[in-house]
């Protein structure tokens, strides 16, 4: 069975093309669990936020896009889909989620050359192809290499003016068993 990395891949390459006729993007595949237990979460987007219709439309393509080559192949067996907007407190993954993190405050896990972790959080001020700089809460910067990134995620903060412009991306999925 290939690794997440490549069904995570495979899925991406498939669904990009069927969000975007529909005026979505696709912002990242999940892969979850195994055996009955594993879930596939689609995270579309969408300038402006996403309505119940279009995550709807969308499950539906990229649901039958699912049991097709070349996604059939790497994602054989049961499975639940869950096609979702990324929500206020967004995963950052790639270089492009970074990048749209500008000036938003994240929470970054990161790891150490001996293995430790530790917890990040600041806002995002510059970012480039080797990593990103925040202003940590305690006012100090910090650079962080993209190497050392274990988990990241923007931070919604209540009351903020951000929170109140993004408050009406509410988080809408589908659910489908498969």
């Amino acid at each position: 069975m290939p690794d997440i990395s490549a069904i995570r891949s495979t899925i991406a390459s498939v669904v990009g093309p069927i969000v975007t006729p529909l005026d979505l993007h696709l912002y990242d595949v999940e892969v979850s669990g195994t055996g009955r237990t594993r879930v596939l979460r689609v995270l579309i987007d969408r300038e402006g936020g996403l309505d119940l219709d279009s995550v709807a439309r969308a499950s539906e393509a990229i649901s039958l896009a699912l049991d097709a080559p070349p996604v059939d192949a790497v994602l054989s067996g049961p499975y639940a889909l869950e096609v979702s907007s990324p929500g206020l407190e967004r995963p950052l993954r790639t270089a492009a989620h970074f990048r749209g993190a500008l000036g938003a405050t994240v929470s970054v896990k990161t790891k150490a050359a001996d293995g430790s972790t530790r917890r990040v959080r600041g806002v995002m001020v510059t970012t480039d192809e080797d990593g990103f700089e925040l202003t940590r809460d305690d006012d100090g910067r910090e650079r962080i290499p993209f190497a050392d990134v274990v988990q990241a995620r923007t931070v919604f903060e209540w009351g903020s003016q951000l929170g109140r412009r993004k408050a009406t991306g509410k988080r809408m999925k589908e659910v489908v068993s498969r």
